[in-house]
Order: structure tokens, then C-alpha cells, then sequence
């Protein structure tokens, strides 16, 4: 089943990207510059991460151990 159809997945999915696009602009921020277009999607899924970072993380936090025990 495609993640797109499963809730569960789809949450894992969204959370990893957000996670993801904060961690590469950490890293190397001329990557996500651009806010318009294909890219600007990663920029803003980055700047979520870097706004709501209690939230994001505990929304790992909780999937991992749904993943785990569920």
C-alpha cells in the first residue's frame, strides 16, 4: 500500500521530510535558499522544523514508539 492511501505512513513520511530539510539546511544552508518552486517546498518544510521543533520532535518521538510497540 502506498503511503499516500495509509495514514500511519503518511505521517512517518511528512515528519522524516520535515526532519530531513531542517537537518540539511543546519548543514548547508545555500541549499535551501530558494523559496519558490520545487525547492521552496523543502525551504518551508525546513522552516517548520526550525519553528516547531518541540512539536516536531515530539511527533518523532511518538511515531517511534508507535512504530515500535504497534
Amino acid at each position: 500500500m502506498s503511503a499516500l492511501f495509509n495514514f500511519h505512513s503518511f505521517l512517518t513520511v511528512v515528519l522524516l521530510v520535515i526532519c530531513t530539510c531542517t537537518f540539511l539546511k543546519m548543514q548547508f544552508p545555500a541549499i535551501l535558499e530558494q523559496k519558490t518552486g520545487f525547492r521552496g517546498f523543502f525551504w518551508k518544510a525546513a522552516r517548520i522544523g526550525e519553528r516547531l521543533s518541540p512539536w516536531v520532535a515530539f511527533g518523532c518521538f511518538t511515531m517511534g514508539v508507535s512504530i515500535i510497540f504497534f
